[in-house]
């Protein structure tokens, strides 16, 4: 990358006012632009139509720094030819002139000197050639044709025009070349044509680094950033993206052991920011970045600066960016009244630590009184949920079984508190209980025992009794908690959350539990892997499978579908049946742990007992549809299912056939989602062959698969059901929130003892646990 100084004449800097940031000092220029604002969050990137992309050197370079890495360019003209083809003005201000300047003619010398080599000596020795140093202006005659070549082969795949544009200072000097250009730009964009813009290295005059940064009031063109941030102002462009080598700016050089990434950069940050080395190649700098992503955010352009480089994520940066994803740092200049969701997750770490060291007794202390500000203050609860109530019915968006979830009532809420207190009461030994304890050897001792996740982020929908339910469990289990609850509950939220955090007060712990209102996306905060231990999602089974999707190196406890079976035996018993069946299906139709799919023996067909299945569903309104087996005994059937592994969420089920109980467990394993099943007979030997050999979280023999809950587990309440196999699985209390961690207490113990040689034998002697505390 070049450096093109341009100094403006003293007669135009006393005509434009002066603003200073920190030690980056900038002018403003004057501007056409008519609104000058940039957007204020990074969910309205997605409304950009003028986007300049800059790419840096490091981006389009090779790493041995000769050539180009043609697979991030080739990359990098998909996600533009993406954008272009929806229907926005893309331009791109490229580097890489030099180095495929130097790659060509880096080669014809070895291919001359070789020739040469051969004429003389007969030989031909590339490896001992040396090859001489090149100038960068040569290197740059060489490799602009070439480089523009590269664009348009590319760019042609997607049936996109590009034009390539060179610029100088001069071109910004002269005022009618500063209209011509603003003219040739705007022409091309209206064709629908791609501008390749660089900077003329052949004929730049020597390069002064850093000019404008010691003392020289002005973005100076010279180098890419600078020349992108002024490009971008004067053609009024909603988004700037500058693409680099990191995957944005830290508060400490990349690298260093305390950096870390800033997600949005505001205006006057810049003291909080210790500016390291500059990039590999190009003569630009995070620092000069900074300045120019300023300069251009203050001129109205929006700008994020983010990896091009990264194997992992530079196929998509482009487009991910204009999606309004959290992708390396955006410059805003609308800075938030709360806190960051970064720092919540911190402040929630901290809290959480604070809160495991508390006393038991304590920890208990917090979540009885959050359930007495539940019934104390059910007024104002009610009131502040039928906001919520009345907002989603008059926009028609909640489906009539989420608006049931979103009702509060003072029964709810009578029952939340008694959960609560369930809670409390089997808190006083969670964390920190001894679970083994082995002599390892004399004076040497082993113990195992429960200590918090860390940080748990749960993502609910539509219900704002979750909010109180997982807040207890986090409490009872030491753990920091980070809450993102929908927006169609975000009063009630808000007043839960609240007491949550009046009750977390009583002992210091007010910042354990955060509430998430920032506009960050759901699939933002499962980047987060620094801040977050366990992601659990309570929802819909497609918000789940976003979230496992979305999820990146972090663990997620939950279940992506309920596909619950029922499964009526030969010997079932006409009394409970019936009453089995409507309470799996119709008491909650919209749970996860509700009927979906109902297996009936085929010697029950055409009985009685199959009579009295069918006309209690249909009293109750349900819709029926049949499996294939089913579909084939009747001349006139319902609706054949389309899939087996359907979940309704509502009034509707599938019934299905099977000739054996071997052959509905075949069917559970095969299309179930490992979540409840259920068996109705009065066989106890076909009863116990069912619970012992369906693989579900929970298996049941005649009761009702709405069982499967924590409250109705005893444990209180739940974080949720975990189908998964690794760690807790089923409804998950506080004991599915712990992990553990193991204590080792000697007495100048060293390993070298133990050898063969050595003084010392293991024992590995088990010793009795501690007394537990059942109170």
């Amino acid at each position: 990358m070049s450096i093109i100084p341009l100094l403006l004449p003293l007669v135009q800097l006393r005509n434009e006012s002066i603003r200073c940031w920190s030690n980056i000092p900038f002018i403003t220029m004057p501007l056409s632009r008519a609104h000058g604002k940039s957007f204020a969050h990074r969910s309205e990137l997605k409304h950009a139509k003028r986007i300049v992309v800059k790419l840096g050197s490091a981006v389009v370079t090779r790493g041995d720094e000769c050539g180009l890495a043609l697979g991030r360019l080739a990359s990098i003209v998909e996600q533009v030819s993406m954008l272009q083809n929806q229907g926005r003005e893309m331009m791109i201000v490229t580097s890489g002139a030099v180095a495929f300047g130097k790659q060509r003619l880096r080669h014809e010398i070895l291919l001359s000197q070789s020739v040469r080599q051969a004429l003389h000596s007969g030989q031909s020795q590339l490896k001992d050639m040396a090859v001489p140093v090149l100038e960068a202006r040569a290197c740059a005659a060489a490799g602009q044709s070439g480089l523009m070549a590269l664009y348009e082969a590319m760019f042609t795949q997607y049936s996109i025009c590009a034009a390539q544009i060179l610029v100088t200072n001069l071109d910004f000097h002269d005022e009618q070349k500063r209209r011509n250009l603003n003219g040739t730009l705007h022409e091309l964009l209206r064709m629908n044509i791609v501008p390749i813009i660089n900077t003329n290295d052949a004929v730049v005059p020597p390069p002064e680094p850093n000019s404008d940064l010691q003392g020289v009031n002005v973005i100076s063109v010279k180098d890419n950033d600078s020349l992108a941030a002024r490009l971008a102002v004067e053609m009024k462009t909603d988004l700037l993206i500058v693409l680099s080598d990191v995957e944005g700016l830290f508060d400490s050089p990349p690298g260093s052991d305390d950096a870390k990434l800033i997600d949005i950069f505001y205006p006057g940050d810049q003291q909080s920011v210790t500016f390291g080395t500059k990039s590999r190649v190009g003569m630009g700098g995070m620092e000069a970045k900074v300045k120019a992503a300023l300069w251009a955010l203050q001129g109205g352009t929006s700008v994020v600066i983010a990896n091009g480089t990264h194997p992992k994520i530079s196929g998509h940066v482009i487009t991910d960016i204009v999606e309004g994803k959290k992708v390396g740092t955006f410059f805003s200049e609308v800075k938030p009244a709360g806190p960051t969701v970064e720092q919540q997750g911190e402040m929630a770490r901290a809290g959480g630590r604070t809160l495991a060291a508390l006393q038991p007794e304590q920890r208990a202390d917090i979540i009885y009184r959050l359930a007495d500000l539940l019934t104390d203050q059910r007024e104002e609860i009610i009131l502040a949920n039928k906001k919520d109530l009345e907002e989603a019915e008059n926009k028609g968006r909640l489906a009539l079984p989420l608006l049931k979830r979103l009702s509060l009532s003072t029964s709810k809420l009578n029952s939340l508190a008694i959960g609560l207190r369930q809670i409390a009461a089997s808190s006083q030994d969670s964390v920190g209980r001894v679970i083994r304890r082995t002599r390892i050897a004399k004076d040497l001792d082993l113990e195992q025992v429960t200590v918090p996740i860390g940080v748990l982020l749960v993502i609910f929908e539509s219900r704002p009794d979750c909010l109180p339910q997982v807040s207890a469990l986090a409490i009872a289990s030491g753990n920091g908690l980070l809450l993102k609850g929908g927006k169609e509950a975000a009063h009630s939220n808000q007043i839960l959350h609240h007491l949550t955090q009046e009750a977390l007060s009583i002992h210091g712990v007010k910042d354990a539990v955060q509430l998430v209102n920032t506009r960050e996306e759901v699939e933002d905060l499962c980047r987060l892997d620094k801040l977050i231990d366990l992601i659990i999602p309570r929802g819909s089974s497609q918000l789940v499978r976003n979230i496992q999707k979305a999820a990146k190196g972090i663990p997620v406890m939950g279940h992506s579908e309920g596909i619950c079976h029922v499964y009526v035996d030969t010997d079932a018993s006409v009394e409970k049946v019936t009453r089995i069946i409507r309470d799996s299906k119709c008491e909650y139709p919209a749970a996860c742990n509700a009927l979906e799919t109902l297996l009936i023996h085929r010697d029950l067909l055409r009985t009685p007992l199959f009579d009295q299945i069918i006309d209690m569903l249909r009293v109750e309104q349900v819709k029926i549809h049949a499996g294939p087996k089913f579909a084939s005994y009747l001349t006139f059937s319902p609706s054949e299912v389309k899939s087996l592994r359907t979940e309704y969420g509502d009034l509707e089920c599938c019934i299905e056939v099977v000739d054996s109980v071997q052959e509905a467990i075949e069917h559970i394993h095969k299309y179930g989602s490992s979540h409840t099943d259920v068996i109705i007979t009065e066989n106890e030997k076909t009863a116990e062959f069912f619970l012992q050999h369906v693989d579900s979280a929970c298996v049941f023999w005649n009761a009702s698969t709405r069982f499967s809950d924590g409250y109705r587990f005893g444990l209180g309440a739940e974080v949720g059901i975990s189908t998964s196999r690794i760690h807790a699985r089923g409804p998950v209390g506080i004991e599915g929130l712990l992990t553990t961690k193991w204590l080792l207490r000697g007495d100048n113990h060293v390993v070298s003892d133990f050898s063969e040689h050595g003084s010392m034998k293991y024992l590995h002697e088990s010793l009795p646990l501690p007394q537990r505390n059942t109170n």
